[in-house]
């Protein structure tokens, strides 16, 4: 790398889902930086929106991971972490009540519950968390965020007084609820929603119409979550079910919102808040971004959008990279990129250039290096 090339090159890439997580698109990139410029000083600071990652990239940036067991999705054992930094604690959905966390990868739409994710909350809430910070995203429930309720104390009863099991479907039974054996800690924590979802709780762009058939359900279970998140709604606080966010996680937002006085971010915006990346960017020259397919849906929010706008913002010219690249290079440029390379302009056959996606960052580490 020669002058006027850039010096100090920030790495900060979301996963690519399915090949490769944050770290290691940040380990390959560097690698073939550093290989075509010696000199070139590198920082990798791998980012997330919310989803799957999150945990990962709060601990690449320093903070402290916390071991903890927990449930599943299915509501069996699970070992998982949480980051940690004072009084800040980072949970992450997806790492617990995921769709990667569904035994034998095997789908159950109807009973798949949150559970675990209240569990992890009250670990960090046991060992002083009060500011807690849920990246919701990746959920294999559709549950309104029940299960984690209950496992922070809320009882969901029904009209005997029982109270119900885990899972959507039992919400249709619900009748009323009872707060008194609520986490103590919960008195004087915030908590703070990190998603970029905007779908309300029911209807057609709800949880369970939107959301429901990528967790294995059929039309008719799509159904009978509708009324029980319906039901749901009205037993536990329907003036939030149009709250934006609210249909995110498969209604964990709802819950959330409604139960434990949440605020909604945006996920990307508020990682970078947590992490400091605008202080990261004081002496760099160049930042690169991307993650597995940058789309139209990117353009909504996602990762490297967030990135984007925070580099520019300080000034520092900006470059994408990602699996495949779906926008025009109008739309790149609009969005703020100076350019975007794909993997797909090396390796065009899909499979191939997943399996091989390490390899053919790192060419286009030496494509960067050398522009």
């Amino acid at each position: 790398m020669t002058n006027p090339s850039p010096r100090r090159v920030l790495l900060a890439p979301d996963k690519f889902k399915g090949s490769l997580s944050a770290t290691q698109v940040a380990d390959a990139l560097a690698g073939g930086i550093t290989r075509a410029a010696p000199g070139a000083a590198v920082q990798r600071t791998p980012i997330a929106d919310g989803g799957d990652g999150t945990v990962d990239a709060f601990v690449a940036a320093g903070w402290e991971r916390v071991r903890v067991e927990s449930y599943g999705p299915t509501l069996a054992p699970v070992t998982t972490s949480y980051a940690v930094r004072g009084r800040v604690a980072v949970v992450e959905l997806a790492a617990v009540s995921g769709l990667a966390k569904l035994p034998g990868g095997q789908p159950d739409p109807l009973h798949a519950s949150t559970y675990g994710v209240g569990g992890v909350i009250g670990d960090a809430l046991d060992r002083g968390a009060r500011d807690i910070v849920l990246g919701l995203g990746g959920s294999a429930s559709t549950d309104g965020g029940a299960g984690l309720l209950q496992a922070l104390g809320l009882r969901i009863l029904d009209a005997d007084g029982n109270e119900l099991p885990c899972g959507g479907a039992a919400l249709a039974r619900a009748v009323r609820v009872d707060r008194d054996d609520l986490h103590p800690g919960l008195a004087d924590a915030t908590v703070t929603l990190a998603s970029d979802v905007d779908n309300p709780l029911l209807g057609a762009d709800g949880a369970a119409a939107i959301y429901a058939p990528q967790k294995g359900a059929d039309p008719g279970q799509v159904a009978t979550l509708e009324a029980a998140l319906k039901n749901w709604a009205a037993v536990l606080g329907p003036e939030w079910v149009d709250k934006p966010g609210a249909g995110a996680a498969g209604g964990t937002g709802f819950g959330a919102l409604a139960a434990l006085g949440a605020r909604m971010r945006s996920g990307i915006e508020l990682v970078l808040d947590l992490i400091d990346f605008r202080a990261q960017l004081a002496d760099a020259d160049l930042v690169v971004t991307g993650e597995g397919s940058l789309d139209t849906q990117s353009l909504s929010g996602k990762a490297p959008i967030g990135v984007c706008r925070a580099a520019r913002t300080a000034g520092v010219p900006v470059v994408a990279v990602a699996g495949r690249v779906l926008l025009t290079p109008d739309q790149v440029r609009e969005a703020g990129f100076a350019t975007a390379y794909a993997l797909s302009e090396l390796e065009p056959d899909p499979a191939r250039s997943m399996a091989n996606a390490a390899a053919l960052l790192e060419r286009i580490g030496e494509r960067i290096a050398g522009s």
